[in-house]
């Protein structure tokens, strides 16, 4: 009888990560699309570029409320804001390299690419292995925080005309690499169970994107950019 009610359980539990799963990918794969649409119009458009910390106000602000919905369906309309607002933001970046750069459109459809396969190649080994990265919390917490007080420096700073094109082309390496770890991490989470929410596994795995793509961007801009 008890194996019977283990089985039951354990049969249940797999069952519940695979939803989760499922319901993650589906929800990420629609915000993917729905930001794309988004940083396409606000190209079209001929968008300016953004007061950043403007971006970070909004960015803040919807992903408080999805972490307030994040138990109920109106979470998934504060995911596609949350998502859409990055999107839109994304426009005027696009339209910087594309139009200020002779190869913009090749370093953009690189940094995609790049930012695709590394996705899919992290999601694949996790899904895989089936092996557990909650080691990484404390380190991508630190490293995240550590990028993010060094990326706002920077930005100030180049408010008061100093620039610090190092130090940011840093930031970008770190945000890079700590991205390719929070996907990791994020997914193990969802498969192992330490993730039951789908709503905030696909905030986090799109943030993970949104900032890779960027990292990239600003990497192979720095390198391969021809004016």
């Amino acid at each position: 009888m008890n194996n019977v009610k283990y089985n039951t359980n354990s049969t249940s539990a797999v069952v519940q990560k695979n939803k989760v799963l499922t319901n993650t990918y589906i929800l990420l794969s629609t915000t993917l699309l729905f930001s794309g649409i988004m940083s396409l119009i606000s190209y079209s458009m001929g968008i300016g570029f953004v007061n950043p910390f403007i971006t970070l106000g909004l960015y803040f602000l919807t992903l408080f409320m999805t972490y307030k919905n994040k138990n109920k369906s109106s979470g998934i309309f504060w995911v596609f804001c949350l998502t859409g607002v990055l999107g839109f933001t994304l426009g005027p970046i696009l339209n910087y390299y594309i139009n200020a750069l002779s190869n913009g459109s090749e370093i953009v459809t690189l940094s995609l690419l790049t930012t695709g396969t590394i996705f899919l190649s992290l999601s694949a080994y996790a899904n895989v292995t089936k092996k557990s990265f909650s080691f990484l919390r404390g380190f991508l917490f630190s490293g995240i925080l550590i990028a993010f007080s060094l990326g706002i420096f920077g930005l100030i700073a180049s408010m008061f005309g100093y620039f610090f094109p190092l130090l940011m082309l840093m930031v970008s390496g770190m945000f890079a690499v700590l991205m390719c770890g929070l996907i990791l991490y994020q997914t193990s989470e969802i498969i192992n169970g330490g993730e039951t929410n789908y709503i905030l596994a696909t905030v986090t795995l799109y943030v993970s994107i949104y900032n890779l793509f960027t990292s990239l961007l600003h990497i192979f801009g720095s390198f391969m950019g021809d004016d």
